[in-house]
């Protein structure tokens, strides 16, 4: 078999830099090096920057589309006392400032108090389009809402990145842009096509842990717990079970830490389970099913440190069950692989508190997400 030679290229030959180099092809190999030494950085801003703009324009797209159709919403649905345009035009640019972090004592305090006074204000101000509005209709509003002014904010920030980086012809700057961008853009193609999943109020993907813990309150007699929370007492094999959701079937994620807290403060817990949806891994299937330790619960943090300090306070085991999946399914309609593992996930809670609990003793159980469509 003959093979090809890479041992004996004539450099010389190749790049013309023999005896009898002809001046014309010397000046057609150096001519390109030089130009692109100058004038490179700026051709791959100019070619980088025309995808860019065509994610920034789907961006400006998907912010126009939520808007319309959160108006939309509220006209159709609601029948607001006045036109809701410009009110819904000043919601979607409020903004949150959050706290100084120089002195971190106290700064979990100080994010939850900023964040819940946000929640509270933008409740009763879209609670104001319409007086006559159901508590369902206004956490679905509200959603909407958080929906278009998430998009309307990133929209903003990757416009202002491109237009800081073209304005000064800086390739460093554009660069990150160009690595983030399609993370960005398959967050916010989520994000939009959440939109009538909200609006007609079906449940997400985020959804299943709320899910799981509902299906277990059956035949029981719901209370409220905390706000938009609600606790049922049951009984598994000789345990005493509280089983801890968000209120159903309206759009949110309700204050689980603050319901685990009352319930510590009035009984003696030997066990947290926490049920939530998790992001798989790149090459993870969706819908796998994981056990694990500490608590699961996503969003700003919060929550999550307020449980785990009760938890250590009390000396209190805290596990885990998470249904993986992608961010798209997370917040897009519940696929019926996610829902067909409510079962699964139930037989494992059941399985969890054998293995780690005695007749007896008190577990509490959350079902950790956003509750939309889920009674």
């Amino acid at each position: 078999m003959s093979l090809v030679n890479f041992t004996n290229f004539d450099f010389d030959q190749l790049f013309a830099m023999s005896d009898d180099t002809n001046p014309l092809m010397m000046l057609i190999w150096i001519l390109p090096i030089f130009f692109f030494v100058f004038y490179g950085q700026r051709i791959q801003l100019y070619v980088t920057s025309g995808e860019i703009k065509k994610g920034i324009k789907k961006l400006d797209g998907f912010r126009s589309e939520s808007r319309d159709e959160l108006i939309n919403y509220v006209n159709k649905n609601l029948k607001p006392v006045d036109d809701p345009t410009a009110k819904i035009n000043r919601f979607i640019d409020y903004f949150t400032i959050m706290p100084v972090e120089m002195d971190p004592n106290g700064i979990v305090d100080k994010v939850q108090h900023i964040v819940r006074s946000r929640e509270d204000y933008t409740r009763e101000h879209v609670r104001s389009l319409s007086p006559q509005m159901s508590d369902i209709e206004l956490s679905k509003v509200q959603t909407l809402l958080e929906i278009a002014s998430s998009l309307q904010m990133i929209y903003k920030i990757i416009n202002h990145m491109y237009l800081t980086a073209k304005k000064q012809n800086n390739y460093p700057l554009i660069l990150p842009l160009q690595m983030i961008l399609p993370f960005i853009m398959e967050q916010s193609e989520a994000m939009k096509e959440a939109i009538p999943v909200f609006k007609k109020g079906q449940p997400v993907g985020d959804g299943i842990g709320p899910m799981v813990v509902g299906k277990m309150m059956l035949e029981n007699q719901k209370e409220t717990i905390a706000f938009q929370t609600s606790l049922v007492k049951s009984e598994f094999e000789g345990r005493k079970l509280f089983l801890v959701k968000a209120d159903g079937p309206g759009s949110t994620v309700g204050r689980p830490a603050d319901g685990l807290e009352k319930i510590v403060s009035e009984n003696k817990i030997d066990a947290i389970i926490m049920i939530d949806a998790a992001l798989k891994m790149e090459g993870e299937d969706s819908a796998t099913v994981a056990r694990g330790f500490g608590a699961a619960i996503g969003g700003i943090g919060t929550e999550k440190f307020q449980i785990e300090a009760i938890a250590t306070s009390k000396n209190i085991p805290v596990f885990s069950i998470v249904v993986k999946q992608s961010v798209k399914e997370a917040i897009t309609l519940m696929t019926k692989e996610i829902a067909d593992t409510a079962d699964d996930v139930r037989g494992q809670v059941n399985e969890m508190i054998r293995e780690n609990t005695t007749q007896g003793q008190s577990i509490v159980i959350i079902g950790v997400g956003n509750t939309g469509g889920v009674p």
